[in-house]
């Protein structure tokens, strides 16, 4: 992905989906909901196997990583003791998470938007023996009834590539029984005013954080194929208590020590010295 303020036809470190798409440029402007699935739909479809040739044997077939700087829920427990608890994973991917709920005796469920994606998913289970039911929808139309879940969490997956991250959470809270937990973590707000570029580069401030308007990828004919929306920290609290979940904690990881391993815009240089990731942890009311 390149930066809002970067010019077309920049080089970009997802040439092979761009490729596919026929990306030749990017733009800055209002996306809707349908625009927003149709667009993240083609583009996981198109990137999902580099995406799992560079990620995979980082994220694991069966572990919970909850971002690139590498925080596990083994060692984080952000959803408590999860056996016995029915979980939703939102925007899963190839499912890593899930799967790994399931050993610790959860009844997990994977939801993902590309089937792409979930073709990965079923392979893994295949692997690792540990199958779980795979859903495809968008993590603002989940297609679950009320009260279905005890638990439900994103890590990096939906809430990015939706126009109205208040439906997401308006869904969550819709499909979490009461007293439940929903986790999700998400790029940290403030790295939208730098460059996606993990060197000195990416160091300089060059976008506001306040524009909110959504970083698109588009073809030749102006199509979307790509979509991200920014939210600020603020928008993220107003939108949780909208929806009637109640934030208990903001967890910013920061840069481990010994902890070489780059992942796109995300390098030990910007990690020692502002946040990559936000985790937001809430309760439904």
């Amino acid at each position: 992905m390149t930066h809002p303020d970067e010019p077309e036809n920049a080089s970009s470190q997802n040439s092979s989906a761009e490729q596919r798409l026929g990306t030749v440029g990017v733009r800055k402007r209002s996306v809707d909901a349908a625009e927003s699935r149709s667009a993240n739909r083609l583009w996981w479809d198109a990137d999902a196997d580099d995406y799992q040739a560079e990620h995979g044997e980082f994220l694991g077939d069966d572990d919970f990583v909850w971002c690139p700087e590498g925080l596990r829920e083994e060692h984080a427990g952000l959803l408590g003791d999860v056996r016995g608890k029915r979980v939703l994973e939102v925007g899963c991917g190839a499912a890593s998470c899930a799967r790994w709920l399931a050993r610790q005796g959860a009844e997990a469920v994977g939801l993902d938007i590309s089937g792409g994606m979930l073709r990965h998913a079923a392979e893994a289970a295949e692997r690792t023996g540990t199958s779980i039911p795979l859903v495809q929808a968008s993590a603002d139309q989940l297609p679950f009834a009320a009260d279905s879940f005890d638990l439900a969490c994103s890590a990096f997956g939906g809430v990015p590539f939706v126009a109205d991250v208040g439906a997401v959470f308006r869904e969550v809270a819709r499909v979490v029984r009461p007293g439940g937990r929903w986790v999700f973590a998400v790029t940290h707000p403030m790295r939208w005013i730098f460059p996606d570029d993990p060197g000195p580069t990416g160091l300089t401030v060059t976008h506001s954080y306040f524009d909110r308007t959504p970083y698109l990828e588009i073809d030749g004919d102006g199509r979307a194929t790509y979509v991200e929306h920014h939210r600020t920290l603020g928008d993220f609290v107003r939108a949780l208590a909208g929806a009637g979940l109640r934030l208990t904690d903001l967890i910013e990881p920061e840069w481990p020590e010994g902890h070489t391993q780059q992942w796109g815009q995300w390098s030990p240089l910007r990690g020692k010295l502002f946040p990559g990731t936000a985790i937001f942890v809430c309760t439904l009311n």
